[in-house]
């Protein structure tokens, strides 16, 4: 009789923590979460100033956008906004405030990546900056995405 005692006991423990186990996991799955803007950084070049693969994704409100504040000893030179969606700006100078950007002061023209097919990819140079900034459409595992993958590098390499 103990042993069918200590069975129901052990099979009781076991059962509630696969339970509680198996209401986290799908707790876990069913909360909505928001992607958020990413970026990771890919490089195999130290003379490029940015490189990586971009994700921009929906939120409320819109899709996600992310800065790149270029600094220079302390000094802002200039910023670099990656998103939202298809959208891409480079400004002189670095600012708390946000810029639009189909404002004249933005550096890219165009701004907005067009579409080709199901593809898309832009090439900027900017002498002013002495710098290229190169975007091309990536695939991604979200389709509700936009990935890029992302280069901006010096118009004139440096030599070591």
């Amino acid at each position: 009789m103990k042993g069918a005692i200590l069975s129901f006991v052990r099979l009781w423990v076991v059962s509630t923590y696969g339970f509680v186990g198996a209401v986290l996991a799908l707790g876990c799955l069913l909360v909505p979460r928001t992607a958020g803007a990413q970026f990771i950084p890919l490089s195999a070049n130290p003379h490029n100033i940015l490189e990586g693969s971009w994700q921009s994704c929906p939120e409320p409100g819109g899709y996600t956008e992310r800065v790149y504040d270029h600094v220079v000893n302390g000094v802002g030179q200039y910023e670099v906004h990656l998103g939202p969606g298809r959208e891409f700006a480079i400004f002189v100078g670095v600012q708390d405030d946000h810029r639009s950007h189909n404002a004249p002061e933005n550096l890219l023209k165009p701004y907005r990546v067009a579409m080709e097919g199901t593809r898309a990819r832009q090439r900027w140079e900017i002498p002013q900056l002495n710098v290229a900034f190169s975007v091309a459409m990536a695939g991604g595992s979200r389709t509700d995405c936009a990935n890029w993958f992302i280069l901006l590098e010096p118009l004139e390499k440096t030599s070591d």
